[in-house]
């Protein structure tokens, strides 16, 4: 990187390629990884008996290799990359976590191209392939992964066809997708039906709807559902109660959240937990009565409940947006060193300050961090920073960029785009080149 710099022939020439540099380099760093390799070049000569094929396949399956396959596929032969998306879920060395979902729908295009996994589902019909319960609830998490609702319930009708008999965990998945697109009345005939095929609604499907249910006002009939829940024999839990609580207090109707709570804390079988008593923290706060909320969070920790750090975000969030530093800067002091860092508490503030538009206040605090040593959030900085960028105050940013080095902190690669893509715009390359440097740095930690 240094040897490339210091060959281009001019500045202006720099400040031209930059981007197209680090560009690069990322690509050759995201196909550096030989079993990505052995196993591009095996789809390519062995399309046929696919996943006998790749069992015999000697390499090392992990989410790096996964993507640098997917994203190889994912132009000429999709259906490539899904079926080895999906072997790769069942191989017993790796398990794909959600990002490794979240990836494979935004490689493969599966939210604005569905018909991959029609087309999925029909080859391995036309092969006929065992497709087993594991592999549909693959198939089930890449469309909850894109979204998509009505895609997950032709997926779950489909197991039929395959002999293949939904769980719960299946019904879960599509009740999950109906309600997060607002479609509460198929949710809740989804939940009938589990009954009608000897299967029970669990806790998580019960939560699912209720939380529909009061996200949408509708309180009476959430309260209806944990009747019928508790006549199926489904206990209601302290994750239900807070679920309903929520429901409560986005309502508007305080008091009735308080009573609520009390009768939770009076119930010896379903005691509040910290979840419960933030939920009422964040509505005081939210609600402009963030001093209701601190006088609350005294309530919470007579009853042996620490806060945790949603709790500090929204009550700091509150103090930020009342402009009551005084009180934010007490609330610092009194956690500090008791269950949190301060370093970790100050990048809260960080956060707090942004949202609240304290934009010149925030740049204070981080300068301050960087002065006595301290060590802010990647995020806090980054957002700072490209913040900074946006409104114009592009050296600034890359000077405040540099203090962040120079302290041994580090910014996301987000971030970094940013910033050089600025520089490039305003042909600032001595400090375009010095990004690049610093970001070929932040790989060769990330790998």
């Amino acid at each position: 990187m240094f040897f490339l710099a210091a060959n281009l022939r001019s500045p202006r020439s720099i400040a031209r390629r930059v981007s197209d540099f680090v560009l690069v380099s990322f690509l050759f760093r995201g196909y550096s990884s030989k079993a990505a390799e052995v196993f591009i070049g095996h789809l390519q000569h062995n399309p046929s008996s696919l996943e006998k094929s790749l069992n015999k396949v000697n390499a090392k399956l992990d989410s790096r290799c996964i993507a640098q396959v997917l994203k190889e596929c994912a132009i000429c032969k999709p259906q490539l990359g899904i079926r080895f998306f999906i072997w790769a879920g069942l191989h017993p060395t790796h398990r794909h976590t959600w990002f490794m979902f979240e990836k494979a729908c935004q490689l493969l295009d599966v939210e604005k191209n569905p018909g991959i996994i029609v087309d999925l589902l029909n080859g391995y019909m036309a092969e006929g392939i065992l497709v087993s319960i594991k592999m549909f609830k693959l198939i089930l998490n890449l469309c909850r992964a894109a979204k998509d609702a009505d895609l997950s319930l032709w997926v779950l009708r489909k197991m039929k066809e395959f002999n293949c008999r939904p769980d719960t965990v299946c019904y879960n998945v599509v009740i999950r997708l109906f309600v997060e697109k607002g479609k509460l009345d198929e949710a809740m005939e989804l939940m009938k039906e589990m009954s009608l095929v000897a299967l029970f609604p669990d806790n998580v499907s019960y939560v699912l709807i209720l939380k529909g249910l009061c996200d949408g006002g509708r309180l009476e009939a959430a309260f209806d559902l944990v009747k019928v829940m508790k006549g199926h024999g489904c206990v209601p839990n302290v994750v239900v109660y807070s679920t309903l609580l929520d429901g409560v207090c986005n309502s508007g109707n305080m008091e009735s959240a308080f009573e609520f709570l009390a009768n939770m804390e009076k119930d010896g079988d379903c005691k509040p937990n910290v979840v419960t008593y933030t939920t009422i923290v964040k509505s005081l706060a939210d609600k402009g009565r963030v001093m209701e909320a601190l006088k609350f969070l005294n309530h919470m920790i007579e009853y042996k409940t620490n806060p945790n750090r949603v709790t500090l975000v929204a009550l700091l969030d509150g103090l930020c947006r009342e402009g009551n530093m005084e009180e934010a800067w007490k609330l610092i002091d009194r956690f500090s060193g008791n269950g949190f860092h301060r370093d970790e508490l100050f990048s809260i503030l960080l956060m707090s300050l942004m949202k609240a538009g304290k934009d010149s206040d925030s740049e204070k605090l981080l300068r301050m961090m960087i002065s006595k040593g301290m060590n802010p959030s990647s995020l806090a900085s980054g957002r700072i920073i490209t913040k900074m960028v946006f409104n114009g105050r592009v050296l600034d940013g890359f000077l405040l960029f540099d203090a962040l080095d120079k302290s041994g902190n580090m910014v996301d690669s987000q971030t970094c785009s940013a910033l050089l893509a600025a520089l490039r715009r305003e042909n600032r390359a001595a400090e375009a080149v010095k990004v690049i440097n610093i970001m070929s740095n932040l790989c060769s930690c990330e790998t």
